[in-house]
């Protein structure tokens, strides 16, 4: 069974970092474009960045660009999201998602096959 989990979430203050992690088990990690989403209270699960499998290109939502980094070790089935300069509008549940031989540029929630169950990321202002 695939199991995605997510860790490393937790509270920090504006301009802080946090890196989450999402561990994969029960697929064939390499096979697999790893993306993260983010939910707010009220909103719609939106993208934030996503990293291919193979070559591993990686894609960034427009305001985390310069910000976040999407980064993977396929040798430890973890796809990693290392978040600098948080902001407020960042806190919101971040959910770790994987489709398999994706090769798109553009990264949707459905596109993806399997998600996570979500991590709560608050940002102090």
């Amino acid at each position: 069974q695939v199991q995605l989990v997510e860790s490393g979430g937790g509270l920090v203050q504006a301009g802080g970092s946090l890196r989450l992690s999402c561990a994969a088990s029960g697929l064939t990690f390499s096979s697999y474009s790893m993306g993260w989403f983010r939910q707010a209270p009220g909103k719609d699960r939106d993208f934030v960045a996503a990293i291919s499998w193979g070559i591993g290109n990686t894609y960034y939502e427009d305001s985390v660009k310069g910000r976040f980094t999407i980064s993977r070790d396929n040798a430890q089935n973890t796809v990693y999201l290392q978040m600098n300069s948080l902001k407020p509008e960042d806190k919101a549940v971040y959910y770790c998602a994987a489709a398999r031989y994706y090769s798109s540029t553009y990264y949707s929630s459905s596109g993806m096959n399997y998600w996570g169950k979500g991590i709560l990321v608050t940002v102090s202002a």
